[in-house]
């Protein structure tokens, strides 16, 4: 089990609920102010979790810079009061700065017991592993 500090038990719960706010203010048609409380939820929560000099080192990398300005300009274009605009912005920022992770992810998911099985299927197991989809997030992702 891992141990986590108090300040990273803040910083899961800011996370949670800054998701929460998120996906509630898309599926309530973009509302503003559901997602400019989700979004200062989550950039808060991230700083408690990995602390405030990582999170900053984490955003702020010279070869990140491109992804940390789209996701930021995001968040402030929702702050501002143009939701869909800045989703769009923030997504496409996220893509960029967590890309080196989805793989990752998905090794991990993998190995869950029920989501491993799913994504096992035929269907799915073709399009998560194929070439084709890596290229498709290379064109996306493609600095």
């Amino acid at each position: 089990m891992i141990s986590l500090t108090d300040s990273q038990k803040i910083g899961m719960g800011l996370t949670g609920f800054g998701v929460f706010f998120l996906f509630f203010g898309m599926i309530l048609f973009f509302d503003k102010a559901l997602l400019a409380i989700g979004n200062i939820l989550f950039v808060a929560g991230l700083s408690f979790v990995i602390g405030l000099e990582r999170t900053f080192r984490f955003f702020f990398q010279r070869h990140k810079m491109k992804a940390t300005g789209f996701f930021l300009g995001g968040v402030f274009v929702v702050l501002i009061g143009w939701p869909i605009v800045g989703v769009v912005l923030e997504v496409y920022g996220f893509f960029l700065l967590f890309r080196g992770f989805f793989p990752v992810a998905v090794g991990f998911i993998r190995r869950v017991p029920i989501l491993g099985s799913l994504l096992n299927l035929p269907g799915i197991s073709g399009v998560s592993q194929s070439h084709f989809s890596q290229k498709i997030l290379q064109i996306l992702l493609n600095d």
